[in-house]
């Protein structure tokens, strides 16, 4: 048995790690998003805002790529692995709310990453903003299930 807990330790402790450095990036991209909510007002001609403005879209689509293709993933198999059924059900339903806040930052993403028109900056960081709150409260949830609940 303590063989057993010594081999789930050493299996599941990378995906610690890999959460913590996601979770690291996930507080590097809301800095870069208040930095730009902090200005309430955006010009065309600011190429400082779109600078940021593009930082901001690569660590967003750094981000979103990283839960999708590989935290998601860690996580789904560390439930498989402890046989934990209602979690990983649970965690499903979490994936679908999480899908959805995808598709708002891919369309953040696209829109930005190609103009230089910031009139309607404003209300799409204050879509954005929801979509991310939405989407941190459900991954933080999907870790308490297939993670935290499996750490001992």
């Amino acid at each position: 048995m303590l063989e057993n807990c010594k081999s789930a330790r050493e299996r599941w402790g990378g995906v610690s790690e890999i959460i913590d450095r996601w979770l690291q990036s996930r507080q590097t991209l809301l800095v870069s998003f208040y930095h730009l909510l902090e200005k309430k007002q955006f010009s065309e001609s600011d190429l400082d805002t779109e600078g940021k403005v593009r930082q901001l879209c690569q660590l967003l689509v750094d981000y979103v790529s990283a839960g999708h293709f590989e935290v998601y993933e860690q996580l789904m198999r560390e439930g498989q692995a402890f046989d934990d059924k209602q979690g990983l059900q649970k965690a499903h339903e979490l994936y679908r709310d999480i899908d959805t806040t995808t598709d708002i930052a891919v369309d953040f993403n696209d829109k930005y990453l190609e103009t230089d028109d910031l009139s309607s900056l404003a209300p799409d960081l204050s879509r954005l903003g929801e979509a991310l709150e939405t989407r941190f409260s459900s991954e933080d949830r999907m870790i308490a299930l297939l993670h935290t609940a499996h750490k001992n």
